[in-house]
């Protein structure tokens, strides 16, 4: 057995997101045949509790839309014009105490490549995040990415809320809560609910510094 957690919008109260972490059965080994077996599970133990249809958002979904919304595939507008993945931005972002930001990651041939960077684990502690001259504090954690990803879901297509508030949460099947705290699929489901709270528009998403404010006058994230 293992325990994934389920993200659902959750427009009607602050942190906007419900996570429910179910438990299922898991398919040994990484293939993606494997994981997709285990994805299922998952998917099947969510809808006895009441939670479907589900989203998996990864390179492994059997949805042709949730392998396009993974952060290694969504495609950001960068300030220059450039389009990155949101993996690329994030990795290349990184400002840490002995360097950075590598903003050469940006533009590597793949999201893998920018994630698996040697800096990245070599550079000393993370302390901030630096987007083309917007700096994003390293706390609270998820702040900058959930941003990034927000930003490039509203980029691609503001009207892709609707679509997404089809399903009843999001899944991620590679995210483990104990190595990691970002995650695609609550970024999605933040999407979802900020948009149907009225809460996303352009100016928000453009102002670094109004966005924060947005979020932390509703108490999302504690600006501190």
């Amino acid at each position: 057995m293992a325990q994934r957690p389920i993200f659902s919008p959750d427009p009607s109260k602050c942190p906007y997101v419900r996570v429910v972490n179910v438990d299922f059965q898991w398919h040994p080994g990484f293939a993606k045949s494997q994981l997709q077996k285990s994805i299922e599970s998952l998917h099947d133990a969510a809808e006895k509790l009441g939670i479907a249809p589900i989203l998996e958002i990864s390179g492994k979904s059997t949805s042709r839309l949730g392998v396009s919304l993974s952060a290694f595939n969504l495609k950001l507008i960068t300030p220059n014009g450039s389009s990155i993945s949101v993996e690329c931005a994030y990795q290349g972002s990184k400002v840490f105490r002995n360097g950075g930001p590598f903003s050469d990651l940006y533009f590597v041939e793949s999201s893998r490549a920018a994630k698996k960077d040697l800096r990245l684990t070599t550079s000393g502690t993370l302390i901030r995040f630096d987007y083309f001259g917007k700096v994003f504090p390293a706390e609270p954690k998820t702040a900058f990415y959930d941003w990034l990803y927000v930003k490039a879901l509203w980029q691609n297509d503001p009207d892709l809320a609707r679509e997404l508030a089809r399903f009843g949460g999001f899944s991620d099947i590679v995210f483990n809560p104990k190595r990691s705290f970002n995650c695609q699929a609550r970024a999605a489901a933040l999407f979802v609910a900020l948009s149907q709270n009225q809460l996303l528009n352009q100016e928000i998403l453009e102002d670094k510094d109004h966005y924060l404010e947005l979020v932390d006058d509703t108490g999302f994230f504690p600006i501190r």
